[in-house]
């Protein structure tokens, strides 16, 4: 591979380099644009090239987004204030830049009247996306709503930045007796010790968070900790998210859409928010019986502790569920804790990905980091050695750092007959840290390990196309959930799992008898999961469909909650505050079931062909990921399946 380290450098460097850095990119954009404006068009001219007009624009917006991106993650992972700081005005300054592109009717002009008749498909459906992009930015439209989308975009970027930095920066404590540690993995206990109050602090981060709610057998010290987490961000961002949605509809409006949810989905696979809205119903409908199932045999569980309970409060749910799996399905979801040792987990995975996709990781240490438990990876293809791109994995929590689980793109790959820049990519997570204890992680953790691997492959073998553009995992954003969702279905085989879930004691493989109770239990309680997850979908909507003037945030989150799932709103919380999906996917929460639904469908030629499947992987790898935005989400599916996808394996699915 070709050791170009400007990314890492920069990704590692100062503040003054990170400003620098915007600079250039937005100086590079410029010229970049300044030179399509000045095409001429065969027309007037056969000597030009329309081809080279649009690589001109294409290297343009690239020169600014890759350096955006990179902000981006920097802003959200870096350890030092002033770093972060810089990196969020720089990508504040370049998404102004890029909007104001967005706007130039010059530069729409020359795209419009580009010939691309004779090139392939891909360039075609590039310049058919981004034209149409133009257009919905509005700029065809008048100078002084052009210039007010201008205000309103940069208003937006700021105020989503703020959102997003007051989730960051808001980790919370409670401190618990040690008693309320009764129930939790001994290895937990060693970690958590009490301080000289006697008192044990338990953060809201997700390596503490997670298992406290699950095994503690203290309701109190559950529900001080879980109203704990559900006030993140409050009050901070009552008026930054108020200002999100409000700015975001006088946008819409402007356009000439009806609201936020309108305007965001009228490019993606589903085409409207009226369909979002109701495929959130047809999920729910689907769901209900058995979620209502699921609740009753939550309360009928906790009466057995409590005879006069008569319903089930949300602190109670992760610990009762585990309850119910150790006492009707005699799985105890702690026995397969120390087989999921997070080193060997990463390894596992790695090394699955490398035989599904044909591709090899390398370990480099020579490279820089923006903190010390970064590791970086070159990733080649195993057919020929050949630079596939980079990644870079950090893993564990830190204060000032994002506290969820996501892939962040640092850099779109291309491939021309003049440039060859490879896709770089990170996942920023928040798994336990292997210590003086070994870190292990729960089940859930190692499906989030796959989930965000799945974005990251994704970007790395869909990254090498002839245009930035359609590179990478460049798809409608409701297709992006597929593949990372449909990676999570090995972390239920047993074959997989024998390969790296060794007990960290004993070096035993997990018994496949136990991946079957693990699987059943992972069944359990499937009812109020999808039923949860359609609350946030329905809250994410009707928040980006709801007159802002008329919007209470806290009645919308009660309403969506209580019409979704069967468990009752808690006064005094406010879990909308620290919805951080409401910046980035705004009104499209629903993607993640959307996705679902076709990435169970993709999974059954995988099923079909009998894990590890092999000739499905290589058709998935060439047919779905590799064509990257290239071509419509649907017909990338129906290349692989041979048909359109359909609702059958994941209504199966559901009924199992």
């Amino acid at each position: 591979m070709s050791d170009d380290l400007t990314i890492a450098h920069l990704a590692s460097s100062t503040a003054a380099d990170m400003t620098a850095a915007a600079e250039a990119s937005i100086a590079t954009g410029r010229a970049g644009i300044a030179t399509v404006k000045i095409a001429t068009v065969k027309a007037a001219d056969p000597g030009v090239d329309d081809v080279a007009i649009l690589e001109a624009y294409d290297e343009a917006i690239a020169a600014m987004v890759n350096l955006a991106s990179l902000a981006g993650m920097v802003g959200k992972s870096h350890p030092d204030e002033a770093m972060r700081a810089a990196a969020d005005a720089a990508y504040q300054a370049i998404s102004t830049e890029v909007t104001g592109v967005s706007l130039d009717p010059e530069v729409y002009a020359v795209l419009h009247r580009l010939d691309l008749s004779r090139e392939d498909e891909a360039t075609q459906y590039y310049l058919a996306k981004t034209l149409r992009e133009f257009r919905r930015s509005g700029v065809d439209r008048d100078l002084a709503t052009r210039d007010r989308v201008r205000e309103l975009q940069e208003e937006i970027v700021t105020i989503g930045l703020a959102f997003d930095r007051n989730i960051r920066r808001d980790t919370r404590t409670v401190r618990v007796p040690a008693a309320a540690l009764d129930g939790l993995p001994d290895d937990y206990v060693r970690t958590h010790p009490a301080g000289d109050d006697g008192l044990v602090p338990i953060t809201t981060e997700y390596p503490d968070i997670v298992p406290f709610m699950s095994y503690s057998t203290d309701a109190g010290a559950r529900e001080d900790l879980w109203r704990e987490f559900r006030l993140r961000a409050y009050p901070a961002n009552v008026d930054v998210l108020t200002d999100l949605i409000g700015r975001r509809h006088d946008m819409a409006t402007l356009l000439g859409y009806a609201n936020w949810a309108q305007y965001i989905t009228e490019n993606k696979m589903i085409g409207t928010d009226k369909a979002a809205a109701d495929f959130i119903t047809k999920i729910a409908d689907a769901a209900a019986a058995r979620s209502a199932d699921d609740y009753e045999e939550l309360l009928t569980r906790k009466r057995v502790d409590e005879p006069d309970a008569d319903h089930v409060l949300p602190w109670d749910t992760n610990f009762l569920q585990d309850r119910l799996k150790s006492e009707k399905l005699a799985f105890d979801t702690q026995a397969v804790r120390p087989y999921f040792e997070y080193a060997r987990v990463k390894d596992g995975l790695m090394a699955l990905v490398e035989r599904m996709f044909g591709v090899t990781f390398t370990r480099r240490t020579d490279i820089p980091t923006w903190y010390e438990d970064v590791e970086v990876y070159d990733v080649t293809r195993t057919a020929d050695g050949s630079a596939a791109g980079r990644i870079y994995l950090d893993m564990h929590p830190r204060a000032n750092k994002f506290n969820h689980a996501a892939m962040f793109d640092m850099q779109t790959g291309k491939v021309s007959s003049e440039i060859h820049r490879l896709p770089e990519c990170a996942l920023i997570c928040n798994l336990p840290k292997p210590g003086a204890e070994p870190a292990l992680l729960q089940h859930s953790d190692v499906v989030t390990f796959f989930h965000e691997f799945g974005h990251l492959i994704h970007h790395i073998i869909g990254g090498h196309h002839r245009w930035s553009g359609i590179s990478g995992v460049a798809n409608e954003w409701d297709f992006v959930e597929t593949p990372s969702q449909l990676l999570e279905e090995w972390t239920f085989d047993a074959g997989t799992l024998a390969a790296f879930a060794i007990h960290h004691e004993t070096g035993e493989p997990l018994p496949a008898e136990m991946v079957e109770k693990l699987r059943a239990a992972d069944e359990f309680g499937k009812g109020t999961f999808v039923s949860q997850q359609m609350f946030y979908a329905s809250l994410s909507l009707e928040l980006y469909r709801t007159d802002p003037t008329a919007l209470d945030l806290t009645a919308a989150t009660r309403t969506a909650m209580e019409t979704h799932t069967p468990f009752s709103f808690v006064d005094g919380t406010h879990f909308e505050m620290s919805f951080g999906h409401l910046d980035g996917y705004s009104a499209m929460y629903y993607t993640y079931m959307w996705s679902l639904v076709i990435a169970k469908d993709l999974f059954t030629r995988f099923a079909g062909e009998g894990l590890p499947a092999p000739e499905a992987s290589a058709a998935y790898r060439d047919a779905v990921l590799a064509p990257g935005g290239s071509a419509p989400a649907a017909d990338l599916v129906r290349n692989f399946l041979g048909r359109d996808y359909t609702f059958a394996a994941y209504q199966a699915w559901l009924a199992a």
